[in-house]
């Protein structure tokens, strides 16, 4: 069932109904192809008893969520590498893992028949499949749509009288969030972000380039633009659509870059203080929508944790926020705990979170790589890294491109976990899909990181939860080019025996009790 395929194509018949459809283009690995009528799925899991445990393997090689029962075992099989769960060590709690629903992910998926869109569907959303919970809406346009547009394109209405949703919207958006709340077993997390307010309201009067709100904050256009805000809300919820969180605007500091090419609105950390404390925090805490969930930042980590200091360090602008949203663009260039755990450290009853993340975002490796094992480890890694440091969630961008990596209106294409073939009725899940999976589909919203030692120096990276129904899920990633055997102990059940192929992602899932 399971794809070794480098350097082989292989054809739509050659595998089992619930086996990968391996595909390969080139890359370092392969891609799980699927149709209206076949897609691989890692289905129900469901907790083995007590005294077996549950391995989950992806890797370079071929496996895509390949699972395995074993037995735990009494005693030490005194393999060198011994890993120990540490339920004392108890730290943030997990909210979840998603991706984003722009307007191009919304288009490509539209673009396959109906049933191969709810195939897609269900491989994210569905209990059979990867279980997201959180999902990004962009409000209005940015650089992956079509045109440029917001909702209020009409010069100087600062009352919102022509405040409107667009057919993005209303015919490939909220359908589609509609159909992947019925397809999930639980409420989905939806979070909205903006990127450009309406030009009458900006100091450069356009949606793109180096601009920000006119005048101060306290002002009609700081106040028109936190209605923006609350009215987005009210009519997404006449669709029945609620809203878990907004973020204060998408990148700030684009926006104050020049030439920067596509939708941007700048902020700095004291402009973006003192809007939140006399706007945009305001008209929250008086609408329906008090318990949104409020993130700051929403831009790269290496801004961090100056930006939490000038925001959070004011409590008429604290007293609104809830979170801060990160992105993980520059993440080589800001180590985790200088950033991330400092942060924490400094505001601990704030959460922190992924709210954007992709592969081909980089002039030296852009666009769609169809099946490169290289940026599923990146994910891996970043994510571990990530929940290791404080972080509650994690949030891909795009749900689905398409072969180029669009559409987007100024040609900055990335990569996506699913790639859609329009023209074939398929889609491609690649191997970043799989890398998603290994965190999505097993933490839980609610699982508790808890504490992991090592009896030595290894090159494997790992991340331990203790989940709601009290059981626990340790992922693994090598990324090295040699196979790691070791041994997880967990002192109430016993000794775990594993083995991380090179190159591979595994998660191993067992009842404490």
């Amino acid at each position: 069932k399971q794809a070794n395929t480098m350097g082989l194509y292989v054809t739509q018949t050659s595998w089992a109904v619930d086996g990968c459809q391996a595909r390969t283009f080139g890359q370092s690995s392969t891609v799980c192809e699927c149709n209206a009528t076949h897609c691989d799925s890692v289905g129900l899991v469901r907790l083995p008893a007590v005294g077996n445990f549950l391995t989950f393997l992806s890797s370079q090689a071929g496996s895509r969520l390949q699972k395995e029962q074993a037995q735990v075992q009494r005693n030490s099989s005194g393999t060198a590498l011994r890993i120990t769960l540490v339920p004392m060590q108890k730290y943030q709690h997990v909210k979840g893992f998603g991706g984003a629903m722009t307007d191009a992910a919304a288009m490509n998926i539209l673009s396959l028949s109906d049933g191969t869109q709810d195939q897609l569907l269900r491989q994210y959303f569905s209990p059979e499949g990867i279980e997201y919970n959180v999902i990004r809406v962009p409000m209005a346009s940015c650089d992956f749509s079509t045109r440029l547009y917001t909702y209020a394109d009409s010069p100087n209405d600062y009352s919102l009288l022509n405040f409107s949703l667009r057919e993005e919207d209303v015919h490939m958006k909220i359908p589609l969030l509609q159909r992947a709340q019925a397809l999930s077993s639980r409420p989905l997390a939806l979070f909205a972000s903006a990127w450009s307010a309406p030009g009458w309201l900006k100091t450069n009067g356009a949606l793109i380039g180096k601009g920000s709100l006119k005048g101060k904050p306290g002002g009609k256009e700081h106040k028109t633009w936190a209605q923006y805000y609350i009215r987005f809300l009210d009519e997404y919820k006449k669709h029945n659509l609620s809203f878990w969180g907004l973020t204060t605007g998408n990148e700030p500091t684009a926006g104050k870059m020049t030439n920067y090419s596509f939708q941007a609105l700048g902020f700095t950390p004291e402009t973006q203080r003192d809007w939140i404390a006399l706007d945009l925090g305001p008209a929250l805490h008086s609408s329906p929508y008090a318990k949104t969930r409020l993130m700051i930042l929403d831009d790269q980590r290496l801004l961090l944790p100056y930006w939490a200091k000038v925001v959070l360090g004011d409590i008429h602008a604290a007293r609104y926020v809830h979170g801060i949203g990160v992105h993980w663009y520059w993440d080589h260039l800001a180590p985790a705990k200088i950033t991330l755990t400092t942060t924490h450290n400094l505001y601990p009853e704030y959460f922190l979170f992924g709210t954007e993340a992709c592969s081909g975002w980089n002039k030296l490796d852009p666009g769609v790589r169809l099946g490169s094992w290289e940026r599923a480890e990146a994910y891996a890694h970043d994510i571990i890294e990530d929940l290791n440091n404080y972080v509650s969630g994690w949030t891909d961008w795009n749900l689905a491109l398409n072969l180029e990596g669009g559409p987007n209106w100024v040609k900055n294409f990335v990569d996506s976990p699913i790639i859609v073939n329009q023209r074939s009725d398929v889609f491609y899940k690649q191997p970043a899909f799989y890398s998603m999976a290994h965190f999505s589909k097993f933490l839980w919203e609610g699982s508790q990181r808890v504490g992991v030692s090592v009896s030595q120096h290894t090159d494997l990276e790992s991340t331990a939860f203790i989940r709601p129904d009290g059981s626990a899920v340790l992922i693994v990633l090598n990324r090295s080019d040699a196979e790691v055997t070791f041994e997880l102990w967990d002192q109430p059940v016993g000794f775990l025996p594993a083995a991380a192929p090179p190159h591979s992602i595994l998660t191993l899932l067992w009842a404490r009790s």
